[in-house]
């Protein structure tokens, strides 16, 4: 239950393009530019190293999962002051020092998952800003260089009934903030002017269950898309003004991945099980549960706990399943309360197999429904994860499962290249690789940090040990790995 209840770390490639201002030194955003977790510096990086070992600095902070972002030679992240306080911190990237600080009292916040945390969000950096989402903050907006204040804007609080928890994270294109929200109330895409905070446009994502998918820009000949995986759809939007322009009706019950975009096709690995088979295994099956194959509201309150479920939730999902009117959802309520008619994805309640997963590429630049027309290739693996992001370098396609399996594919018709096989350290995996210097790193939650050659077989060079938990994937900027573990950030180089 450890992994199927921990959001996607979300809870963490420089494409073959530039994508608009960012520099090849900077990594501005949850897996750096475009999300892809690519850095094209040609800068030596390095192979073996430890807690103390290739240290440059290390400075200690609150328990935290997001990602360090680097930019103009400042790297921030994120922490717990305290058990009531978040904090927002930057560091001068060469040299460790501390540049300012900012914390804001938490207030009320949801239980989460032990292996969660409340500072699970990535910040998302420029040369001029620092933008930051607290669930109970809202997004905010500092001054780079001195952390005083630029703009606020207040979000709906996410319900998350699994406490999965918030982990979506803020990501920059152009003078856009863009932001996804998809939880159980109020699920939303929002871009804002980053430099006023404006709302530019938003969509209601209410056709969508909760996901934990950030948007990525593919650039096609008709232009830049935003693009967003979700319930069942992947959907390209305008930047301009928001709207859908196109959706591939390819995807399954959640995506907790983020896609990567390349050359205008968008390459994605997903796994899920059903939504009736979650409920029942979350729920009823649960120590709180009396395993009758049946959902009541009692049964998901005791899962909740002590903390009333919104009536909003109810009626948005019980009220609308319970087609008898019985007080219980079970066999095909589960499947109508907890998700909309018109776009179910993912197994059935009678499904034999609940739990399914591919990988697939969809080329960008359609419009209205692409599923016939645009999705490039489909097959069905079985070693995707459904947190750890896909690496998409040099024309192949790395998955990292948890227990430590890599299994690559090729990018034309995502045949095999190599895999499965053991990296050399089991375990559980949250963090997303990072490629740079023709080395790929993969974190993982025990603490210890593999690092792969990049080539068409499978090659460990080192397998590091860090002393720490490592949720958060690592930061590449400057000939230097900036890692962040459960309390502490470190710079690592040769």
């Amino acid at each position: 239950m450890k992994r199927a209840l921990l959001l996607c770390v979300v809870t963490t490639q420089f494409v073959m393009f530039q994508v608009h201002s960012v520099t090849a030194e900077d990594w501005p955003q949850f897996r750096g530019p475009n999300c892809t977790g690519v850095s094209t510096s040609d800068a030596s990086l390095p192979v073996k190293f430890s807690a103390t070992e290739g240290v440059a600095w290390s400075v200690k902070l609150g328990d935290g999962i997001g990602c360090p972002v680097i930019a103009d030679g400042r790297v921030v992240t994120s922490g717990m002051v305290d058990e009531k306080t978040i904090g927002l911190f930057a560091y001068d990237a060469k040299t460790g020092e501390k540049l300012w600080e900012r914390a804001w009292p938490i207030g009320d916040v949801e239980e989460i998952h032990l292996t969660n945390s409340h500072a699970a969000t990535t910040p998302a950096v420029d040369s001029e800003r620092v933008y930051f989402y607290f669930s109970t903050l809202g997004m905010v907006a500092v001054d780079a260089k001195t952390g005083e204040d630029v703009w606020h804007q207040e979000l709906p609080v996410p319900y998350f009934v699994f406490k999965w928890g918030a982990g979506m994270s803020p990501v920059l294109y152009k003078d856009l903030l863009l932001f996804c929200q998809d939880d159980d109330l109020h699920p939303m895409f929002y871009a804002f002017d980053k430099r006023t905070g404006e709302l530019k446009w938003e969509d209601d994502r209410s056709d969508m269950a909760v996901n934990y998918s950030h948007p990525v820009i593919c650039e096609t000949d008709k232009g830049d898309e935003i693009v967003v995986g979700g319930t069942g759809l992947l959907v390209g939007y305008r930047p301009e003004d928001g709207k859908r322009l196109w959706t591939a009706k390819t995807l399954l019950r959640n995506i907790k991945t983020t896609p990567v975009s390349k050359d205008g096709v968008i390459y994605i690995s997903v796994q899920s099980g059903g939504i009736a088979n979650q409920w029942l295994a979350s729920v009823d099956r649960w120590e709180t549960g009396n395993s009758d194959g049946k959902i009541s509201k009692e049964e998901i309150q005791a899962f909740v706990g002590k903390r009333p479920v919104p009536e909003s939730f109810y009626e948005k999902t019980f009220d609308k399943g319970d087609l008898n009117k019985d007080g219980f959802l079970e066999g095909r309520e589960l499947d109508v309360a907890f998700l909309k008619s018109e776009n179910f994805a993912g197994a059935r309640f009678d499904s034999a197999n609940p739990a399914q997963e591919f990988i697939l590429a969809v080329k960008g630049g359609g419009r209205g429904d692409v599923t016939e027309t645009h999705v490039l290739w489909k097959h069905p693996t079985k070693h995707t994860d459904h947190i750890v992001s896909p690496m998409v370098v040099d024309d192949r396609m790395l998955l990292i499962k948890g227990g430590g399996i890599a299994t690559c594919f090729e990018m034309d018709k995502g045949e095999l290249v190599f895999g499965p096989k053991r990296i050399n350290n089991g375990g559980d995996y949250f963090a997303s690789p990072v490629y740079g210097d023709g080395k790929i790193y993969v974190a993982g939650d025990n603490g210890k940090i593999v690092v792969i050659r990049n080539a068409d077989e499978l090659d460990v060079l080192a397998v590091n040990e860090m002393g720490e938990s490592i949720l958060g994937s690592p930061a590449i900027s400057d000939g230097a790995l900036f890692v962040r573990t459960r309390t502490s950030l470190m710079r690592i180089q040769n």
